[in-house]
């Protein structure tokens, strides 16, 4: 299975922390990583097929000094769909003016629903057609951009649906929130003030948040398993969405 990276703050934070924590996990998960994060309503969007450990794309990313309140990515271990750039994750559509970004961890068998919008997968996964799918079905609920809490109601609507036919964490962001659905495996960590030391768990690297941040800061991580070793990660339960905004998590809701 792929692995999930998701953060979410309420001022642009630094994640390579955690992306490094990420990449340390591409030698099993070598067909391919990307990483997107919002800069107030633009993306800066960077992938390739080549594994995180390996690649130029993800060398220039681990440079690039990130800084972003919405963030996703993604390493990749092909299940359907060849090792290719059109099929590697996080996927991009817009919609009401807004940039959508979408990563799935699982593998969804028979779920091929009709699609008649705007919205068609480029590549062969079943994944990029569950993204189109949850767009237009978006666009059909709703005639322009609606609340978060709208949003949410949405969602907890449509999921349950492909979620039927396989395993299906998500990551989901337009930039003003960040939606976690968890199928079999999804940890959140909140951090807040005071801000202390963290271990990576599959690596020799430590910070302190402490030097880093001002007590108003607000970072949550969502990732596929635990990044750090010693933080309180709270698993989430199978049909749970977690809505963060901010930060923080604003609802937790269980998808049926």
């Amino acid at each position: 299975m792929c692995q999930l990276l998701g953060m979410n703050a309420n001022v642009p934070t630094d994640v390579m922390f955690s992306f490094a924590g990420l990449a340390t996990r591409a030698d099993e998960h070598k067909d391919g990583f990307g990483i997107a994060f919002f800069e107030d309503r633009g993306l800066r969007h960077f992938i390739d097929h080549h594994g995180a450990r390996s690649s130029p794309v993800a060398d220039l990313v681990k440079r690039y000094p990130i800084k972003s309140d919405n963030v996703i990515a993604h390493i990749r271990k092909a299940t359907q769909g060849q090792v290719a750039l059109e099929n590697t994750h996080p996927f991009v559509r817009e919609l009401w003016g807004r940039y959508w970004v979408f990563a799935h961890n699982g593998d969804l068998k028979g779920f091929k629903p009709r699609l008649h919008g705007a919205f068609r997968p480029v590549g062969g996964t079943d994944s990029e057609h569950a993204f189109c799918w949850l767009m237009q079905e978006l666009a059909k609920a709703h005639a322009s951009v609606p609340s978060v809490e709208e949003l949410g109601c949405t969602l907890q609507e449509l999921l349950p649906q492909p979620a039927q036919h396989g395993t299906f964490n998500l990551l989901l962001s337009n930039g003003q929130a960040l939606w976690a659905h968890c199928s079999t495996h999804l940890h959140v960590l909140e951090r807040a003030h005071p801000f202390g030391p963290a271990q990576l768990a599959d690596e020799d690297l430590r910070v302190d948040f402490a030097a880093h941040t001002t007590p108003q800061d607000r970072v949550a991580i969502v990732a596929t398993t635990p990044l750090t070793a010693g933080e309180p990660w709270q698993p989430l339960t199978a049909g749970e969405m977690r809505v963060l905004v901010g930060g923080r998590t604003v609802s937790s809701t269980h998808c049926h």
